[in-house]
């Protein structure tokens, strides 16, 4: 059976009897379709838990085709989760950086907290005069030193990235933004999405700065204010819901 999954700006996906997902490029270039099954090849060498297997590739059409991770996305801050994620970050954080299919995102984190600041200027007027506050104290707050740490990040890796079945982790999905970043970008969504809790279960043997608490934490503030902007501007109401209720566990009270 074949089940058109569904469309996005570049590509339409079908799942083909729910076992294999069918990936179709709306526009073929063939050069990032090599780019991101070499990316693909690169996570699976250094991961510890199941990532997307590209069975066959066309560049020619931009016709991908991986192995179906099957579960649902993370909800539950369940500790054995907590402690998979990290050991499987400590193992991907150690891929080389250097020759990698994917860009080195270092942008200043005075410079996130301005756009956050902008995004926030535009739909403040919908937002609830509480959570205006809240998101205020933020923006008007410190901002963190800039890290020098740089790691393979999977650099978008928010709950619904997480696949769950039978209380572990069966797979970390969408690599698309994959990149050569700060590691604890990769914690931060998750502590906007799980909790920090959740994150502070996380074992991480790699070495860290003397920033990276707050960093963590700035990362997941920014998010969380861009996410507000984007469902009060696209009228995506469960966008806007979703933030709120994690606002004050995220920025605090």
């Amino acid at each position: 059976m074949i089940t058109r999954l569904g469309e996005g700006w570049d590509n339409v996906a079908y799942d083909f009897g729910g076992e294999l997902i069918v990936r179709l490029s709306k526009a073929p270039d063939p050069d990032l379709t090599r780019r991101e099954v070499a990316l693909l090849a690169t996570v699976a060498a250094h991961a510890t838990l199941p990532v997307p297997e590209v069975v066959f590739a066309d560049e020619s059409t931009g016709l991908i085709v991986y192995r179906k991770l099957h579960g649902e996305p993370l909800s539950a801050p369940e500790p054995g989760i907590a402690a998979e994620l990290g050991e499987f970050l400590t193992a991907l954080h150690r891929a080389p950086v250097t020759g990698q299919p994917v860009p080195r995102v270092a942008t200043p984190l005075a410079e996130l907290r301005d756009r956050a600041a902008a995004e926030f200027r535009e739909v403040a007027a919908e937002l609830p005069a509480a959570a205006c506050r809240t998101i205020e104290r933020f923006l008007t707050g410190p901002v963190p030193a800039d890290s020098a740490l740089l790691a393979f990040c999977h650099n978008d890796l928010a709950q619904e990235h997480v696949l769950v079945r039978a209380g572990r982790v069966s797979g970390v999905i969408d690599w698309s933004d994959a990149a050569i970043a700060d590691p604890a970008r990769d914690f931060a969504l998750l502590y906007r999405d799980v909790g920090p809790d959740f994150v502070a279960r996380m074992p991480y043997h790699n070495p860290t700065d003397a920033g990276w608490d707050e960093r963590v934490p700035f990362y997941a503030r920014c998010a969380l204010v861009g996410d507000l902007a984007y469902g009060v501007r696209t009228g995506t109401a469960h966008y806007v819901a979703e933030a709120l209720g994690t606002l004050d566990r995220t920025v605090g009270p």
